[in-house]
């Protein structure tokens, strides 16, 4: 799956939390969230300057472009790791371990990891 198939897969699956998601899929979907944070971060800066909901000293958080931005985003990067847990025959729920610190790492590298051959209780494989 390329870059442009993984977005408008995750877009169109706004809040599908069923099936399963390969791992090119998932990386791209990434991608495009960080790509679309640096802009939106810029477009922040070019049109606001320094106005920000939150500020911690010289830093500014919560800027109003990249807040509707990361909202708008955040279902569909959900569902989109529910869906990567699955193509490994995980439940979603163990996406709540990435709260802690070392789950983080954890999810990091599952996530890595090529999903289940062959069909599992979440679907089909994709990649067959």
């Amino acid at each position: 799956m390329g870059f442009t198939q993984a977005v408008s897969s995750g877009l169109s699956q706004y809040a599908t939390f069923t099936g399963r998601a390969t791992r090119s899929e998932y990386w791209w979907w990434v991608l495009f969230s960080i790509l679309v944070n640096i802009v939106t971060g810029l477009l922040d800066t070019a049109l606001f300057g320094a106005v920000s909901l939150l500020a911690y000293g010289d830093m500014h958080a919560l800027t109003p472009i990249s807040t509707l931005v990361g909202l708008a985003l955040l279902i569909p990067s959900l569902a989109l790791a529910v869906r990567r847990f699955h193509d490994m025959d995980h439940t979603g729920w163990w996406l709540l371990i990435g709260l802690t610190g070392i789950g983080a790492l954890v999810i990091f590298f599952w996530f890595m990891r090529r999903g289940t051959v062959g069909p599992n209780r979440f679907g089909y494989d994709p990649l067959s």
